[in-house]
């Protein structure tokens, strides 16, 4: 996902870098971020809140969108859903010019305790490529007019 948002960043005009964030050192040389996660167990995923953690001081001085990958049905392609609570603090706390929860996927032979319990009854892949590169225009269209 985090792919398909880059992608529509740079289609929109905007200089994009694709990074997981367990690899991410230092922000120098960004002027905004796009950070999400996926959702497990009503939690952001552990490498996404240790990179909003670590960085919090350097993301507060840009701007930040928030995207969360979860819901294993349609319920994101039908109404907005509200960040959950952590995330949702993290939002405040780095005054994120916005948050989008999309769906998410999650394959039939997941591995893991929970996740090949969850399988059996819900995999599937509910992302919408097209709702993510919308909501990922948005945000160029916001760079642009800021950097005017």
């Amino acid at each position: 996902m985090a792919d398909w948002i880059g992608a529509a960043l740079r289609q929109a005009g905007v200089e994009a870098d694709v990074r997981p964030a367990g690899e991410v050192q230092s922000l120098d040389g960004y002027d905004a971020a796009v950070v999400g996660g996926a959702l497990y167990e009503g939690r952001w995923h552990r490498e996404a809140r240790r990179f909003v953690r670590h960085h919090a001081g350097d993301l507060a001085h840009r701007p930040v969108w928030l995207f969360s990958s979860g819901p294993l049905d349609d319920t994101a392609r039908e109404r907005v859903i509200d960040p959950v609570p952590g995330v949702a603090k993290f939002a405040e706390r780095l005054h994120a010019r916005g948050h989008a929860t999309f769906g998410g996927r999650l394959a039939p032979d997941a591995k893991g305790f929970m996740a090949s319990r969850v399988a059996k009854r819900m995999s599937g892949d509910y992302r919408d490529r097209d709702q993510v590169a919308a909501w990922a225009a948005g945000i160029a269209r916001e760079l642009r007019r800021a950097a005017v």
